[in-house]
């Protein structure tokens, strides 16, 4: 995932009338946070602190040397004392990445028996990050405003969130999805636009004929295949059923496609891909468990050609890396099927074949069955339910003149019998505030039928990465009503009709 590689930098705002020894506190006041930030092991990235900045000068150079950065993913600012915000529109006029204000001061507590007004003087965050506040107001900067103490848990969780959110953000800049073929055809919702994605994203979405890949399946070896299907056979239950050799044929052709991929991948830069099984030409198998397995290695993937659901797959990976262990992780989905039963209303999602294993809530099963589309051999495909408790789905469409990221918050039950016929991974989840409402909306917003799932992403970082990409976003949840949100998306209509 490489996301190690990504720093933020902590800048201070102050002004050169308050004198050497003020300047001199400020500078040792704010060294003193960092170092303790990082010390606490809660953040996913380094704090780099950086001098105090004083003049309208040392601003803008500061932020243009943040943009050319590679390694920077984004800065927070903090006023220590007062700012003059002029100071700051040269530079935030440049600065091109995400932007946190954190609203905190160096003491924790009053001191009411020993403040003067020389304290009040170099303590003035509420005073100083008021002014910083309304320069990115008037302004109208995508940013974030976290307020608390800088030593208190929740504040550094808070920060922690954003920095999985942002250091997912410089991920999508680079980010190349391979588009083995063209999406489903005549299939609306996963079309859109892809020079307005690479825009807004960065996400390049570059098409390779599926002969492209078939060539890289013809140069694998039978060595290497058979040492892939070792380490299925150790780390997975195989179902051999009653033909063990014609199982074991049908998997060692998904081991041949996994290690083709991955080749592929690697060659071309692609941490995401998606396929089609209208477009196999020269393959004998539609991907499953080849797919399966990359998905659980961090990479994006969506079905029938839906690039957009991919991209974000592989964000939502991006932005819990290091989060994701048993009874945590994300996963590519999609709606199926409504139980709808008066008071255990419930949707069934799954996939064919490529559900994420990181969801298993037990040790995944491979099995080889018939696959009832695409025309081709039966595939191997790793089966399991998945984890239970509170998650979320999302979905990226494209709306006239903008993206639209539609969340909704869910509750994932364990079906209520099992499933003997349905051999693929599956999910059951009651989503909130409840089916009809959930359903009625996620229509109403044009929501499509693939998503990204995750219980470790909560809303207020997907929310967050909406601020950074400006990208819309409505939420489905616990006190979503319809005519509510109904007003919800007549009001994004018009503010983005206006931009």
């Amino acid at each position: 995932m490489e996301m190690e590689k990504y720093e933020f930098w902590f800048i201070t705002g102050s002004q050169d009338l308050y004198g050497e020894e003020t300047l001199k506190q400020v500078a040792k006041d704010s060294k003193e946070m960092v170092e303790k930030l990082n010390a606490s092991k809660a953040l996913p990235c380094e704090l780099i602190w950086k001098p105090t900045l004083l003049t309208p000068e040392a601003i803008h150079q500061t932020l243009e040397q943040a943009n050319a950065d590679d390694k920077c993913a984004g800065i927070i600012c903090w006023m220590h004392t007062f700012s003059p915000a002029k100071m700051w529109i040269a530079g935030l006029n440049a600065y091109k990445k995400p932007l946190l204000q954190l609203n905190t001061q160096f003491n924790e507590e009053i001191p009411y028996a020993t403040m003067d007004m020389d304290f009040m003087n170099l303590n003035q965050s509420a005073h100083g990050d008021r002014e910083f506040g309304y320069i990115t107001s008037r302004m109208d900067l995508p940013r974030k405003v976290i307020v608390g103490h800088w030593s208190h848990e929740n504040t550094q969780k808070r920060i922690a969130d954003w920095m999985r959110v942002a250091r997912a953000v410089a991920d999508g800049k680079t980010l190349r999805c391979i588009r083995f073929g063209d999406n489903m055809r005549e299939v609306a919702v996963t079309d859109g636009d892809k020079v307005e994605a690479m825009i807004r994203y960065g996400w390049s979405v570059p098409y390779y004929g599926i002969g492209d890949l078939v060539a890289y399946m013809n140069q694998v070896s039978d060595a290497d295949v058979n040492a892939l299907f070792d380490e299925y056979n150790e780390k997975y239950e195989i179902v051999f059923g009653n033909d063990k050799d014609f199982v074991t044929k049908q998997i060692k052709e998904q081991a041949k496609i996994e290690i083709a991929l991955r080749r592929f991948l690697k060659d071309n830069n692609g941490k995401a891909l998606c396929t089609n099984f209208q477009d196999l030409w020269g393959m004998k198998q539609l991907p499953g468990l080849a797919i399966q397995r990359l998905l659980a290695d961090g990479y994006g993937f969506g079905a029938e050609g839906d690039w957009k659901t991919s991209c974000l797959v592989r964000t939502f990976k991006a932005m819990t890396e290091g989060l994701v262990k048993p009874g945590k992780g994300n996963a590519f989905m999609e709606d199926y099927t409504y139980n709808l039963v008066p008071g255990e209303e419930a949707n069934m999602g799954s996939h064919m074949l490529e559900v994420d294993p990181e969801i298993a809530v037990s040790k995944p099963k491979i099995e080889v069955h018939p696959l009832g589309i695409g025309g081709k051999e039966d595939p191997a495909r790793m089966v399991f339910n998945a984890i239970e408790g509170d998650g979320l789905v999302a979905a990226v469409v494209q709306m006239p003149g903008r993206f639209r990221c539609v969340v909704n918050e869910i509750n994932v039950i364990p079906p209520k019998a099992p499933l003997p016929k349905l051999p693929v991974a599956r999910m059951l989840w009651k989503p909130y505030p409840n089916l009809s409402t959930s359903a009625e909306a996620w229509i109403l917003a044009g929501g499509g039928h693939h998503t990204a799932f995750s219980n470790i992403i909560t809303t207020e970082m997907l929310l967050d990465w909406a601020e950074m990409t400006s990208t819309e976003c409505v939420v489905i949840g616990k006190d979503t009503t319809i005519p509510a949100f109904r007003n919800e998306l007549r009001w994004n209509e018009a503010y983005y009709s206006g931009k």
